[in-house]
């Protein structure tokens, strides 16, 4: 067993300064990427076909268009999209920070 300790990931530093569209991973649990998104624009449509994708937003606002609607999710809100299912997302505001957590290798299908 190692006697290293993990490391603190600071969220507010991974987010700082990023404009337009950032979308980087922070860490990885087991066969899962987290990642975290920082967005003063809109992501193009696109689906995952080989992986659900969950969104926690922790700064500002994200809405979540779907073919059949909008979603609209606040700091603190979760929601999970099943794969395979077409989406996009945007900040409502100036600017939106969320994190994604996804399976790592997840293929991304834009359309």
């Amino acid at each position: 067993m190692s006697s290293r300790l993990p490391e603190i990931i600071t969220l507010e530093s991974e987010s700082s300064a990023h404009f337009g569209y950032d979308n980087h991973p922070i860490t990885k649990i087991n066969d899962h990427v987290v990642r975290i998104a920082t967005m003063t624009e809109p992501f193009h449509w696109h689906f995952h076909p080989n992986s659900d994708e969950t969104f926690l937003v922790i700064e500002g606002r994200l809405a979540i268009d779907f073919e059949s609607g909008s979603l609209e999710l606040h700091p603190g809100q979760l929601l999970t999209i099943p794969r395979g299912v077409r989406h996009r997302t945007r900040p409502i505001g100036e600017r939106s920070v969320n994190l994604t957590f996804e399976r790592s290798g997840s293929e991304t299908v834009a359309g």
